[in-house]
């Protein structure tokens, strides 16, 4: 017997098809027990009661841990998994309005950019929290598999100053290569992919078809052919013609890293489509939060009278989670792309940063493959972003808004778009506006405010709403297409993108 805690237990997309996934394995339906813990205690409830049925209806004797008490859902714990969002949906709607206000027009916002630089600052502050607990009450060998983001950020945090080991989870490697496999029209398992880069910011540098070399123009031109993705794909097209290789993360997400896509509001819509909010919609992932969020909290009878999750293998999904601890504990292989720290894996990246590499896991533990150097081009982008992640973790775990500061000014978009001025304004800004989740910038935030009352400060754009937003839907007009509004609460999470 051995227990798997969740730590933001309240998040319905990941917890639910997680536990779902794991369950999926035989050997750990009579020998695991789960812990959940959450600060919101009616979403907590709520998941703990959906997740509880699913095991009943599956014919699963285990009763979920369900605890506002974190420190009680980690003891003895051998694995956490760790989905929470720090500052929930408030803290996400500062992190994309007020950057608006300054022009830095964002889609996600929780990687790099302005908005992930802060949600990092609250993050990495509660990581180590979590960390400190982990060291003290969970099994002495726990290991922490962390989905939250800024995922490299945390990671990096997490094994640096935290002292657990932890491996960085995503799928967007995934994702990318069934979308690579469908613009080929070849079946993915004909594919052999060797993907390396850093989190959101992953190279896929070597595509085979039975051990052909799938050059550079070839994919071009098949992603050039196919109309979906020549309309919904604009940047990550625009980056294999220039670099030469495919990026993992969605046209939206990619096109917020670099600072050559979303500077000019009347540009923007030239790269992205409204399509899906994930092709590049302004703030659309945090439109689709709270609206999956309402719809759940509204909807939520409905759902304990719906169809359970099936806890079989055709219904498994491809988050890494489970099969990680599939690995470890039955010694089944497994290969993915996890984040983790560099140690030499890619050679003309810094040692100590946190890389998405390919990894192997079975009974002896994680092993992680030596890549060599990323293509240079490649390397270089990453290597901007490496800088601005450094700066971000150094900042938040000292609280030193000079390095702060610093990791805003070098952040592609966002030093494309604002000057040094306006830059360090925007960053008193949403400190003031984060301060229950800041207690290491406390003077900080104290000199913000004076700054802000001396009345003499640069104008900015309250009105503007950037370059393609939509409405968020009430639940009102959720409730005219059902079926819709609740596909959406259950991927709320990206974890269902079609990248």
């Amino acid at each position: 017997m051995f227990r798997i805690a969740f730590i933001g237990a309240g998040s319905i997309g990941f917890t639910r098809r997680l536990l779902a996934d794991i369950l999926t394995v035989p050997e750990f339906r009579d020998n695991t027990e789960f812990a959940f813990t959450d600060i919101n205690p009616d979403n907590l409830r709520m998941v703990t009661e959906l997740c509880q049925r699913d095991i009943d209806e599956n014919g699963i004797k285990t009763k979920i841990f369900s605890t506002l008490n974190r420190r009680e859902a980690l003891k003895g714990a051998k694995y956490i998994i760790c989905c929470a969002r720090i500052g929930c949906l408030e803290g996400f709607v500062t992190d994309v309005e007020i950057p608006l206000k300054y022009g830095v027009d964002q889609c996600v916002g929780d990687t790099i950019c302005i908005g992930g630089i802060m949600y990092g600052q609250r993050g990495i502050a509660q990581m180590l929290e979590f960390c400190k607990d982990i060291r003290e009450v969970s099994a002495p060998d726990a290991i922490l598999l962390n989905y939250s983001n800024p995922n490299a950020m945390m990671t990096w945090a997490a094994n640096k100053y935290g002292k657990v080991r932890t491996f960085g989870l995503c799928h967007g490697v995934q994702g990318g290569e069934h979308q690579i496999a469908y613009a080929l029209g070849i079946p993915h398992n004909e594919l052999d992919f060797i993907c390396a880069g850093i989190n959101h910011q992953t190279w896929y540098i070597s595509i085979k078809h039975r051990g052909r070399k799938i050059e550079a123009d070839e994919l071009l031109k098949a992603y050039e052919s196919k109309p979906d993705l020549a309309e919904h794909e604009k940047v990550r097209i625009d980056i294999l013609r220039r670099f030469g290789y495919y990026s993992t993360e969605s046209n939206g997400h990619l096109s917020e890293y670099l600072a050559w896509y979303r500077k000019r509001p009347d540009d923007i819509k030239n790269w992205i489509s409204l399509d899906e909010w994930h092709f590049g919609e302004t703030g659309g992932y945090l439109r689709v939060c709270v609206e999956g969020r309402n719809w759940f909290e509204t909807d939520f009878p409905n759902w304990m009278k719906g169809e359970p999750k099936k806890y079989i293998p055709e219904q498994r999904s491809s988050e890494h989670g489970s099969y990680i601890i599939e690995g470890l504990e039955t010694g089944r292989r497994y290969r993915g792309c996890f984040n983790v720290v560099n140690n030499g894996s890619i050679t003309n990246l810094p040692d100590d940063c946190i890389v998405e590499v390919p990894c192997y896991v079975d009974g002896n533990g994680v092993s992680v493959a030596r890549v060599g150097e990323l293509p240079l081009g490649c390397a270089a982008v990453c290597s901007q972003s490496v800088w601005v992640q450094r700066l971000s973790v150094e900042a938040a775990v000292h609280g030193d808004v000079k390095l702060l500061k610093q990791a805003a000014m070098l952040d592609p978009l966002t030093g494309a778009v604002c000057n040094t001025p306006e830059i360090s304004q925007m960053v008193d800004e949403m400190l003031i506006a984060g301060e229950q989740w800041l207690p290491q910038y406390s003077d900080a935030i104290r000199d913000a405010k004076a700054y802000f009352a001396r009345g003499n400060v640069i104008p900015t754009r309250s009105d503007y709403a950037g370059a393609a937003r939509l409405h968020t839907k009430t639940v009102e007009e959720m409730a005219r297409d059902k079926a819709a509004a609740t596909a959406n609460a259950d991927a709320a999470d990206k974890g269902n993108l079609k990248k």
